[in-house]
């Protein structure tokens, strides 16, 4: 029998259930209905025949049959598990206290040709739940309820801006040339304009531009993609939000970053006090600020920082295994050790300022601190959670900045930025006193679905290819 076309439904089945779960055993409503959904349990007992529904609102209701008043009713007593089904008929508790639809007629919309695994267990294997989404979705209701989750965030977070005067835009995604990060890009190539194309690592310098353009709070949720290995906290392409906020500097946007956050921690969970693999986590503000020197003091006991002589940070590094290359400043030294022997260890939420010139090329520099920049990295559970600073808004230190990192690519450094002439251009414009933010909304929603992998959170994650 050939699928309808259509099959319109008059209630969800998380509906039917807030509305109608108060029957008491037994009662019929004489109130009929249209629901549709998958089958996800099936039973036939002679005359009669039950299945349980779930349909995208994530409610499930159960279809009663008799064979004396459901039509097909031999046929409905052999769907199978997976099957998309609709049903017209009344709501009814049975004398069990099931809340259900009796079946006046029902049609097949879609049979499942594969097996759906069973309803009790879902699926375990890891690699088939993330290759195949579209069963993971239904036989795991906790994969469903974080992606559900996913979007409430980004819809509070773009609503959350806005009423703080942000503008959303957008931006290009394929480059001229690659920069506002320090990543390997991915390559492509238009054959119309004969061109080189690269796909954004980051929206910052276009954010920017913005900014030099009058739209003094921008922001922007998409996509950018950096050509690095995978890993639970890793994927080549995710989601950022960035923004940009002018007259303000990295202050203003520490205590934007911590609102923001507790804000989605009490929408989603009613507390800022949370937990994370099994530990507690308070995220309520004002967060823990200490500078990236003092961190690394109190938790690997050494005092570093950009001002000792390069031998004897070179031995610092050594002594706590890091693999130093020998281009490496006494800036990326700094960076190296610190998260060698102190990110991964800092639970927090706690926002770890004041980072080395060599290693933050968009950065303003420090106002007290000689070849420091203000710059910071929220750290929550011992994960990155973004990247901010006070912008260098001076076109011709940003010009040396950028050819001190060209000077590096040449060397082979393949993450290393070059000169990007527009920019400069627009810089050459003027851009006020401003501070940017981005933040990666995949780990993001990872701290606040408690999922321990970057692949629990994006709906189809890269994956390497299939084995025959």
């Amino acid at each position: 029998m050939t699928p309808p076309y259509r099959f319109e439904t008059t209630i969800t089945a998380a509906d039917l259930r807030a509305q109608h779960d108060g029957l008491a055993a037994g009662e019929e409503t004489g109130i009929q209905v249209r629901v549709a959904g998958r089958v996800m349990l099936h039973r036939a007992q002679g005359k009669l025949a039950f299945a349980t529904l779930r349909d995208g609102s994530g409610g499930e209701v159960q279809l009663f049959a008799l064979a004396a008043a459901t039509d097909d009713f031999d046929r409905f007593g052999h769907i199978s598990l997976g099957d998309w089904v609709g049903a017209t008929g009344e709501v009814v508790k049975t004398k069990r206290g099931e809340l259900s639809v009796k079946v006046l007629s029902w049609v097949m919309l879609a049979e499942t040709r594969r097996g759906f695994g069973d309803k009790w267990k879902g699926i375990t294997d890891v690699d088939t739940r993330y290759r195949q989404r579209y069963v993971d979705l239904w036989t795991n209701p906790e994969s469903r309820a974080v992606f559900v989750q996913r979007s409430r965030i980004l819809s509070l977070t773009r609503r959350w801006l806005e009423a703080r005067g942000f503008m959303e835009v957008e931006t290009p995604i394929f480059h001229p040339i690659p920069g506002g990060a320090l990543a390997k890009p991915f390559t492509t190539h238009h054959n119309a304009l004969d061109m080189d194309l690269y796909l954004r690592i980051a929206p910052e310098l276009y954010l920017k531009r913005l900014t030099v353009g009058g739209f003094e709070r921008v922001f922007e949720i998409g996509r950018v993609f950096r050509n690095e290995g995978l890993s639970t906290r890793h994927n080549p392409e995710f989601t950022m939000l960035e923004l940009y906020q002018a007259y303000g500097d990295y202050n203003d946007v520490m205590t934007l970053t911590e609102e923001l956050v507790a804000y989605l921690a009490m929408e989603l969970h009613g507390t800022t006090q949370i937990s994370y693999g099994g530990r507690a986590l308070d995220l309520t503000p004002p967060w823990k600020r200490a500078t990236l020197s003092e961190l690394v003091e109190e938790h690997a006991g050494v005092h570093v920082d950009v001002g000792m002589p390069l031998e004897e940070l070179r031995r610092i590094a050594t002594e706590h295994g890091v693999e130093v290359e020998a281009d490496y400043g006494g800036g990326k030294l700094v960076l190296e050790i610190y998260e060698k022997t102190t990110e991964t260890e800092l639970w927090g939420p706690v926002f770890v300022t004041d980072y080395p010139k060599e290693v933050s090329p968009l950065a303003r520099d420090h106002r007290e601190l000689a070849d420091m920049v203000e710059r910071f990295e929220p750290i929550v559970a011992g994960r990155e959670l973004g990247n901010a600073f006070s912008e260098l808004i001076d076109p011709d230190e940003q010009r040396a900045r950028f050819e001190a990192q060209a000077a590096q690519g040449a060397a082979g450094d393949e993450e290393a930025m070059v000169v990007d002439e527009d920019y400069l251009r627009a810089l050459e414009y003027g851009l006020p006193p401003t501070a940017g933010l981005g933040i990666g909304i995949d780990r993001l929603v990872m701290l606040l679905t408690d999922s321990a992998s970057i692949r629990d959170v994006i709906l189809f994650p890269t994956l390497r290819p299939e084995q025959d």
